[in-house]
């Protein structure tokens, strides 16, 4: 779904999965710092939206989703997985109950196949589930932001900002107030500047939560069973993950960064050495400089310098070995 938004002066499409959104508006890194500062928007429209309905939405999800939703308040946002019967990531949903209807949004593309198992699942309860993607655009506003939200828009407020879904008819006069708008890029070096895991991107199709550090934001140990369960309290209790997420410090001489996937060696072993992970997201920041997600292999010394392909990279521990 191509925003209107692309029409604004200096926007340049975005690339795969981000394809329908600005990648940026002309200057990066000031996008980047005004998104630091509070200020602007990002827009998400190409992002999935589903709506859960029905005076069971919530015990329902309760029983599918990794989070404790039963008795979530209305206004309250959380994060949600759900998990494949061997406890692998499937789907990541950041939702938020506003008294009678449960929105989430997810990643570009896969609201279709979550609806799916959702339909597969209703069995007797009384909930209806929805596609609004056509109808809502969710439009991020960072942490800070004074931006006047219009009225009856639903809010999903977190540490990192605010995620409006925004009826679509409102969408291109809520840029025209809202400060200067901020593309993908910016908002994704500030996802990496803070450790958080995307689906499709951090994911494959191994990945299990503890690896990502999702244990408590969005899968909740005291809950119920859900599909996947054993797998994350047999982890949790009795072993570690086998892989972590980590934080790298690139080589700043590097002309190119290291695409995802760019293999991830010991820098002990030279580029013959055995792959240790690999590179998930990669950005260039405004303050920090070229820098990336990765997995690694648990074992990996914490303090071990690294090769990304052939860039230096230097770990800072995410998820502890």
């Amino acid at each position: 779904m191509k925003s209107p938004l692309l029409s604004l002066p200096g926007a340049v499409s975005a690339e795969g999965v981000d394809e329908g959104v600005a990648a940026h508006y002309g200057d990066l890194f000031r996008e980047q710092r005004a998104l630091a500062d509070g200020t602007g928007f990002v827009d998400l429209s190409h992002r999935g939206v589903i709506t859960v309905t029905g005076e069971d939405r919530l015990g329902w999800l309760h029983l599918l989703l990794t989070q404790h939703v039963s008795e979530l308040p209305a206004g309250e946002a959380t994060e949600a997985l759900i998990l494949s019967a061997h406890g692998h990531i499937e789907h990541a949903l950041y939702l938020v109950d506003d008294g009678t209807t449960v929105w989430a949004h997810v990643e570009p593309g896969t609201q279709e196949a979550l609806i799916a198992y959702l339909e597969s699942m209703k069995f007797f309860y009384k909930v209806e589930v929805a596609d609004r993607t056509a109808d809502f655009a969710v439009v991020h506003l960072p942490a800070g932001s004074i931006a006047e939200v219009p009225d009856g828009v639903v809010v999903r407020e977190t540490a990192y900002g605010r995620d409006l879904f925004l009826p679509r008819e409102q969408l291109e006069p809520f840029a025209a107030q809202a400060g200067p708008p901020a593309g993908i890029l910016a908002y994704e070096a500030l996802r990496v500047e803070h450790h958080r895991p995307r689906l499709g991107f951090e994911t494959d199709h191994r990945t299990i939560p503890h690896e990502l550090g999702w244990i408590g934001s969005a899968v909740h140990l005291q809950k119920g069973c859900y599909r996947g369960q054993e797998t994350v309290a047999r982890v949790q209790n009795l072993g570690k993950p086998p892989r972590r997420l980590v934080f790298l410090h690139l080589d700043g001489s590097e002309v190119h960064l290291p695409a995802p996937g760019t293999e991830l060696r010991l820098a002990a072993d030279g580029p013959d050495g055995r792959k240790i992970g690999f590179v998930t997201t990669s950005v260039r920041h405004h303050e920090l400089g070229p820098v990336a997600l990765a997995l690694v292999k648990r074992n990996v010394p914490a303090d071990a310098p690294l090769v990304a392909g052939t860039t230096a990279a230097a770990q800072e521990v995410v998820v502890e070995p």
